[in-house]
């Protein structure tokens, strides 16, 4: 079978045109956490509208769609960030979604994507692939994936694309994996023209997936009953997309995970000391710098903290 090709920098310009006026240009903070040799920036897409990366892919992906696919409607499945990203997307062009939730997803995410006006059906985590997809076939709605696509992919890339353009001697930027998009898309953006730039992709140890087929050279599924464990809810997809793994293979230099205290350590510090609200999901990048400092390296890091839709008993639970 033919490797698939990749997501090109003029793709994630391309994207950042569309976006531009339509999504916020996140600011990229640096905080007083980091080491001296490795001073550590915060890339605060937990500000983003929607309080999610999400918004630029399905921004992206719904603003290529043609007339009569838009009559159809989007429909996808989600934990949360990218159902209230695809929503928001759908609203703003004027186009009904249909949402799949698991039934594990976090409240505050399922009440804010039907706040958006999507129609949200909720199942249980291993049944939301099935179920999205025989509700494509029998409505004929067009499937937005949530990470495994050329135009989600190129919509998150333009994170890489600002990281670069705020802090041109970047060394590496951690990068929390759930489906991968997120990761492909930044890669992709800082290899191009950057190439010593390291990129790392960091999971929860109870959803390593990638980083089990990352050092075993081939892409892993773990059931939906292990993902399911760890407190990062939008970590939890149980391997990353066929295209994506082609995107992280070329493009990533490294994969580790950290402990759900770690996790927890990391949003309480990111809290408190950074004064970001994050969701657990969007601390896991900062637990990654402090869990593998040898792995890091020298020079200015970012963490690219991916979101901040956390409910409110979580957060009291983890300051507490």
């Amino acid at each position: 079978m033919s490797t698939p090709a990749l997501v090109t920098l003029p793709d994630i310009e391309a994207a950042a045109v569309r976006l531009a006026g339509v999504v916020r240009r996140t600011p990229l903070l640096l905080t007083q956490l980091g080491r001296p040799e490795a001073p550590l920036w915060l890339k605060a897409e937990s500000l983003q509208l929607g309080g999610s990366f999400k918004l630029r892919g399905a921004t992206n992906a719904v603003a290529q769609l043609h007339d009569d696919e838009r009559a159809r409607g989007v429909i996808t499945h989600s934990s949360g960030n990218h159902a209230q990203a695809l929503a928001r997307a759908a609203r703003e062009a004027g186009i009904a979604a249909t949402i799949v939730m698991p039934s594990q997803a976090p409240a505050v995410k399922r009440a804010a994507t039907e706040a958006l006006g999507a129609n949200v059906m909720v199942v249980d985590i291993s049944e939301r692939e099935a179920v999205t997809e025989r509700l494509r076939v029998e409505t004929g709605a067009v499937f937005v994936p949530p990470f495994d696509h050329p135009a989600i992919i190129a919509g998150q890339g333009t994170v890489g694309l600002e990281i670069a353009e705020e802090l041109p001697d970047v060394a590496t930027v951690l990068v929390p994996v759930s489906g991968g998009g997120l990761i492909s898309g930044i890669a992709a953006a800082l290899k191009a023209d950057r190439p010593h730039v390291r990129v790392v992709g960091v999971e929860p140890e109870l959803a390593g997936d990638l980083a089990e087929g990352f050092t075993a050279g081939q892409r892993v599924t773990w059931s939906s009953a292990n993902t399911g464990r760890t407190i990062a809810d939008g970590l939890r997809v149980t391997a990353v997309g066929d295209l994506n793994w082609h995107h992280i293979r070329t493009l990533v230099d490294d994969v580790v995970t950290v402990s759900e205290d770690e996790i927890r350590a990391a949003m309480r510090l990111t809290i408190l000391e950074a004064k970001l609200v994050c969701e657990p999901s969007g601390a896991v990048a900062v637990a990654g710098y402090f869990a593998h400092s040898k792995r890091v390296g020298p020079g200015p890091t970012v963490a690219v903290v991916s979101g901040g839709n956390v409910e409110s008993s979580l957060v009291r639970d983890v300051l507490r």
